[in-house]
């Protein structure tokens, strides 16, 4: 059952124990407004695939993985299919360790047993208590996580924003640095450059990322690979695969195992 946010985040707010968990289902398609936290947040999907926006960034969170909120940011969130999202909030001021940059992360097997077991432990809890202890180890391991390469950053230079903006909209769009030169009116190396200084990638990596992230949202909800091979713009779905692996480490197949 979706909880409506305004409510949510009262509770949140209610919430003065150092480490809580929280279990909300979200309907395809939902979108969660820009809204921030007092505390540092996990956000793990356990089902679904979440596309958060904080400031000039974009993450694509596939299932099983997470993203690192800190305390303060502002971002929204879209669920793309029916996600089951499991949340563990931790006060900052008691856990100065942990990241202060959002991030998306690898959740552990341990990691993600200990917040689905979390949801259900009621606040307070003795502090010599078995619960105590799952929420302590849920903040150990808040400081081993690591960082996946699912981050893809929006530029602030509006004529960039138009390349970009084009590309996710139609991600399979093979126009070269030439042909967005002409239809821009701006030099080739100059909107290389600007790439660069926008977003810390050229012009190809950024289309490549946004395909290959674009990529993870299709294939989680049922797509056969070779549609969004091609759908994307890729010669062969072996070309695709190559890619998807040079860049995730696996095939997209053991990737959603």
């Amino acid at each position: 059952m979706v909880k409506p946010l305004e409510t949510f985040l009262v509770e949140m707010d209610e919430v003065t124990w150092a480490v809580c968990t929280s279990a909300t289902d979200y309907p395809e398609n939902w979108f969660i407004e820009p809204h921030s936290h007092a505390k540092h947040q996990l956000i793990y999907a356990v089902e679904g695939v979440m596309v958060v926006h904080s400031g000039l960034h974009q993450w694509t969170v596939p299932p099983s993985r997470g993203i690192w909120m800190p305390s303060g940011h502002v971002h929204s969130i879209r669920c793309v299919g029916a996600l089951k999202m499991r949340s563990v909030f931790v006060r900052p001021d008691q856990f100065p360790q942990l990241p202060d940059e959002t991030r998306a992360v690898s959740i552990s097997a341990l990691l993600s047993e200990l917040i689905k077991t979390s949801v259900n432990i009621a606040v307070p809890v003795d502090e010599d208590s078995r619960e105590a202890r799952i929420m302590r180890l849920i903040v150990d391991e808040l400081t081993l996580l690591p960082t996946l390469p699912l981050h893809l950053p929006q530029p602030a230079d509006q004529r960039i924003q138009a390349i970009c903006s084009a590309l996710q909209q139609d991600p399979g769009d093979g126009s070269t640095l030439s042909d967005w030169s002409d239809r821009l009116d701006l030099d080739a190396k100059t909107i290389q450059r600007l790439f660069h200084k926008e977003t810390g990638m050229t012009f190809g990596q950024w289309r490549q990322q946004a395909r290959l992230l674009l990529a993870l949202e299709r294939i989680a909800v049922g797509e056969k690979i070779i549609d969004v091979a091609g759908a994307l713009g890729y010669d062969s779905p072996s070309a695709f695969t190559t890619m998807f692996k040079k860049q995730f480490g696996t095939t997209p197949s053991h990737f959603f195992k």
